[in-house]
C-alpha cells in the first residue's frame, strides 16, 4: 500500500480472503499478551471470591478454558495458522474498582506467525467462561476491554501500549 501504511494482510489483489503464506518467513520468538475484564456486581464478587458460584471455581476454571481455547484458536479464526505453543499463561485478578474481574493472557512460541489471536482468544473465552458460571447470580454481567497490551517478534516489530507499561 502506499504512504507506508500496512494493508489488510488477509485480503489477495482481488479482494479475497486467504490465509496468509508464511513459509518464507524466519522462525522468530513470539510473544503476545492481552487483556480484558467482566464487570458484575460487588454480590456477584464476592459469590466467586467465597468460592460459592453454583459452577464451582469460577477463576481456576476460566483460567484453564483460556488456556485450552488459545490452543484450538485456529478452529475458531478461520484465517489463523495452527501454531504449537510453548507457553499460555492466564491470570486473574479481581479488581474491586470495576467491580469485577481482570483477565491478562500471555501467548509464546518460536515460529513464523505471530500468538497475537491467540493471546486475545485465552481472554475472550475466559471472560465467557467468567460469565457462564457466574449467570445464574448475574446476568448483567459485562464483558468489554479485550485488547492487545503488546507483542514482540516477527517482521512488524514490536507493539505495546503506553498504558500496559
Amino acid at each position: 500500500m502506499s504512504g507506508g501504511k500496512p494493508g489488510l494482510t488477509h485480503i489477495d489483489a482481488s479482494g479475497e480472503a486467504h490465509m496468509v503464506d508464511v513459509s518464507d518467513k524466519a522462525e522468530t520468538v513470539r510473544i503476545a499478551t492481552a487483556e480484558g475484564h467482566v464487570k458484575m456486581a460487588p454480590e456477584t464478587l464476592a459469590l466467586i471470591r467465597q468460592g460459592n458460584a453454583k459452577k464451582g471455581d469460577v477463576i481456576g476454571t476460566a483460567r484453564l478454558a483460556g488456556i485450552m481455547a488459545a490452543k484450538r484458536t485456529a478452529d475458531l479464526i478461520p484465517l489463523c495458522h495452527p501454531l504449537m505453543l510453548t507457553k499460555v499463561a492466564v491470570e486473574i485478578e479481581e479488581d474491586a474498582a470495576l467491580p469485577g474481574l481482570r483477565v491478562r493472557a500471555t501467548a509464546k512460541l518460536t515460529g513464523k506467525t505471530g500468538v497475537e489471536m491467540e493471546a486475545l482468544t485465552a481472554v475472550s473465552v475466559a471472560c465467557l467462561t467468567i460469565y457462564d458460571m457466574a449467570k445464574a447470580a448475574d446476568k448483567a454481567m459485562e464483558i468489554s476491554g479485550v485488547r492487545l497490551l503488546e507483542k514482540s517478534g516477527g517482521k512488524s516489530g514490536d507493539f505495546s501500549r503506553p498504558e500496559a507499561k
